[in-house]
């Protein structure tokens, strides 16, 4: 029982110590800069990922896949912007994700905002869409 205990304390504490996915940021004003630099499209994701079923499907079915990776290798500049339940986030990180939250009135989870370099708001998809990956195709160029 203590062994169990233990695995699971050490499994919590893997998930409160994660990382943005691979190839994401978290940083907003960053990856403008880059967007900028490398003339592409900035792509947020504004979700709870250790809670949220909807966006947890989405990372899975769209984010992880091969047709994404290489769409987003060409065209795209990731960011994560996550509000989480059971992971702490460092102070700076919890604040510029409240900020962007109220900056483009996100009210559920996942949302997924196409950007400009300059911040400017290009599509948005709301929850978990089976087509975003096709429309998406069509924006990011």
């Amino acid at each position: 029982m203590k062994t169990l205990i233990l695995a699971t304390l050490a499994l919590l504490t893997t998930f409160a110590l994660a990382e943005p996915k691979a190839g994401w940021s978290e940083d907003y004003k960053g990856t403008l800069s880059k967007a900028k630099e490398e003339k592409k499209k900035v792509l947020l994701d504004f979700t709870g990922s250790d809670w949220c079923g909807w966006c947890i499907k989405l990372d899975k079915e769209v984010f992880s896949t091969d047709e994404f990776k290489k769409l987003a290798e060409k065209e795209l500049v990731l960011v994560e912007l996550d509000y989480p339940r059971s992971k702490t986030l460092p102070e700076e990180l919890k604040k510029q994700n409240a900020g962007l939250k109220d900056k483009f009135k996100i009210d559920g989870y996942p949302t997924i905002i196409l950007v400009s370099s300059s911040g400017r708001e290009l599509k948005r998809w709301v929850g978990y869409s089976a087509s975003m990956l096709a429309e998406l195709k069509k924006e990011a160029r």
